[in-house]
């Protein structure tokens, strides 16, 4: 399986702290919730995934996928990673090669990603057959100056993470390394109109108010899917 190239652009992260218990009856048994300052969080992101290709190939043959995922925040063997509840995003073939080459929880969705005098509009309807209904729309941008996220202990932990975490069919546990640059984030406002993502994967949306960040975005790389028992102390 080949490396994957793609821009991650006008981000929110929109992230609440919640109890680690919670998390861990959603998670693989050889992960566990990660914590900052006792708290497990879940993270709702929205973006474009753009110029997604093999590794080498020139980005004009990318294609652009508007998507939303649901995350939290794990460690395996020390190891801190990403794990993620669900992914919806436009585009059928590439959601089902994700869930194939990658094992992630893809959706098929309808979703677009617009942008308009400093404020990005997002929304995005699940069409995936047999698959719990699940909205999303929000309008969100940044407040404030820019700041690197690792001078923000919060931030970091929420988004300087170069490893998620998936589960096969078979129930392997399987990582994939992520590298790209450190983040830029600014404080961001968010006006979320809709989101039944949470409830759809088992969760209810926490009442308290969320932290927001938002990011123009950064290039990436991702690499194929490993067996978490085969070179997982490799580094990130």
């Amino acid at each position: 399986m080949l490396s994957l190239e793609m821009a991650w652009r006008h981000l929110l992260f929109e992230n609440w702290p919640v109890a680690p218990d919670l998390v861990d009856a959603h998670l693989p048994p050889s992960l566990s919730a990660d914590r900052h300052d006792g708290r497990a969080w879940l993270s709702v992101v929205p973006f474009t995934n753009a110029a997604v290709r093999p590794k080498g190939l020139p980005r004009a043959v990318g294609v652009r996928l508007p998507e939303v995922n649901v995350r939290t925040y794990v460690t395996h063997d020390g190891v801190p990673g990403v794990y993620f509840f669900s992914l919806d995003a436009q585009g059928l073939a590439s959601v089902v090669g994700a869930r194939l080459s990658f094992h992630l929880p893809y959706y098929y969705a309808r979703a677009s990603l617009d942008v308009a005098d400093g404020r990005v509009a997002f929304t995005s309807r699940r069409r995936h057959p047999g698959a719990r209904p699940a909205r999303y729309e929000a309008t969100y941008w940044p407040t404030g100056e820019p700041f690197d996220a690792r001078e923000d202990s919060l931030a970091a932990f929420l988004v300087e993470r170069y490893r998620f975490y998936t589960e096969s069919p078979d129930g392997t546990l399987r990582y994939t390394e992520v590298s790209h640059d450190p983040w830029t984030l600014y404080p961001a406002e968010a006006t979320v109109e809709c989101d039944t993502l949470l409830r759809a994967d088992g969760f209810r949306r926490p009442e308290t108010e969320p932290v927001y960040y938002y990011s123009p975005g950064l290039d990436v790389v991702a690499s194929p899917s490993l067996r978490a028992d085969e070179g997982e102390h490799s580094g990130s």
